[in-house]
């Protein structure tokens, strides 16, 4: 779990001295002296089951690995749901953000009374928040069609609803532990984060009841989403569990009745983890009537699309971004998302290297706003927990901008890191950062197991 930051320091000053001789530290087994040896950690964008595929032959090289990601416990009927749709699902990472992401889209244009995106939008926070609470769509859209302010709660949104800024109050992440090539479930940790108080007060526009009868022309229904979600790149690992989230999500919504008198429209779409890709997408979606967004899966790539989004006057809602620089980027109040910022994650990825009394520690990034925001996070928490500049060592790389583009070379970082001598590596990135992983191995660098 989290602790305090004077505990951590506490912690980090007993395992300066007892690191080779005692587990007191935090691990389950005591620790070796071994020179070169490091521990490999990672994010959301990487520990995944499907990860390890992207290593081929070199899979072996996670075991061990650790790490964190957004994620709350998922019931395992709504598990049992997302296989139904896609009965090879392995991971479940950011299904239910995506679920929730566009089942508070469909609700938002309910009580709104219209598929203008403005109209939308100003109803998305409050859908979250000091309303009648319901967590089955069809109550929720009952509520929505009989002019009922909501308060929706489901998988991914438990505790807390939206901020003013459009993201959630409160999270849950998850510390996973790869055993051999395969997360070990059952290691796996939950600790909340955020502030209940931080969810939003503020009053949105009165509800407006439906029409019973015939349907209304002026509502602009049917409502239409796109997906611009990463079906390729490197964040394709990621896009399973996302596309089952949303599948079920259109699914449920238009078996309880549709919107606004209608099913909704789905317009499937590659955001390619790439801007050039992304950005072709956006435009087709504009073109094609889309009112929502949902997507994209990386923060850079959103960041790069947020600008068309807004000059068009759609709503970009993603599932996935955690950059914590979005929380104030320009958006028009057209910017919303479910997964939480990576203020939170930051801290949580600390603990967990911290608590395994790493001493010397490198923190490996894709060169993006998100590899290098959630950086320069745990960097500030390991400073703060005692963690000296001199014994942190923060290098990047670039990531592939096409998917023809040449593999990472990490062969000069994997020297430094070895030269620098590091008991701890975290590697931030998606599918690309294999290639980290792999460099780290043949420079040298003695992964621990």
């Amino acid at each position: 779990m989290l602790v305090s930051r004077g505990s951590r320091a506490a912690t980090l000053a007993a395992c300066a001295t007892f690191l080779l001789a005692t587990s007191a530290c935090g691990t389950d087994s005591p620790e070796e002296a071994t020179t070169q040896q490091a521990r490999l950690y990672g994010t959301d964008g990487n520990m995944l089951n499907s990860f390890p595929a992207e290593l081929k032959e070199r899979a072996d090289l996670v075991d061990g690995m650790k790490g964190t990601t957004p994620l709350t416990p998922l019931p395992e009927d709504f598990k049992s749901r997302l296989r139904s749709v896609d009965p090879k699902l392995t991971d479940y990472l950011y299904a239910a953000e995506t679920y929730d992401a566009v089942m508070i889209s469909a609700l938002a244009a309910q009580l709104a009374g219209s598929t203008e995106p403005a109209a939308i939008a100003k109803q998305i926070v409050a859908v979250t928040n000091e309303g009648e609470r319901c967590e089955e769509i069809a109550a929720c859209l009952t509520l929505a069609r009989n002019g009922q302010d909501i308060e929706y709660r489901s998988v991914s949104l438990t505790r807390a609803g939206f901020t003013d800024a459009g993201e959630p109050a409160t999270a849950s992440y998850a510390t996973l532990h790869f055993d051999g090539q395969q997360l070990n479930d059952s290691k796996t940790e939950f600790v909340g984060a955020g502030s209940e108080s931080a969810a939003s007060t503020k009053a949105p526009p009165k509800p407006k009841k439906q029409k019973t009868g015939a349907a209304d022309a002026n509502d602009g229904s049917p409502l239409v989403i796109g997906g611009l979600l990463p079906k390729t790149g490197d964040l394709a690992i990621a896009y399973p569990p996302m596309a089952a989230g949303a599948t079920l999500a259109i699914q449920q919504i238009n078996a309880a009745g549709g919107v606004l008198g209608d099913p909704v429209t789905w317009l499937d779409g590659d955001d390619g983890t790439s801007p050039a890709v992304a950005k072709a997408t956006v435009a087709r979606f504009v073109q094609s009537g889309v009112d929502v967004i949902i997507g994209a899966g990386g923060s850079g790539i959103s960041r790069e699309v947020l600008p068309d989004v807004v000059q068009a006057g759609r709503i970009l809602f993603s599932p996935s971004n955690t950059d914590s620089s979005l929380t104030e980027v320009e958006d028009n109040g057209l910017y919303f998302r479910t997964a939480p910022p990576d203020s939170l994650q930051g801290r949580a990825l600390a603990d967990v290297i911290l608590r395994d009394g790493s001493q010397r520690i490198a923190i490996v990034a894709r060169k993006d706003s998100y590899g290098e925001g959630l950086q320069a996070v745990v960097k500030t928490e390991l400073e703060q927990a005692g963690i000296s500049a001199d014994r942190l060592k923060l290098l990047t790389y670039q990531p592939p901008d096409a998917p023809d583009a040449p593999p990472v070379d990490f062969g000069a970082g994997a020297k430094e890191i070895k030269d620098f001598g590091a008991d701890a590596v975290l590697v931030i990135g998606f599918g690309e950062s294999a290639q980290v992983i792999r460099a780290l191995a043949d420079g040298g660098v003695q992964i621990r197991h």
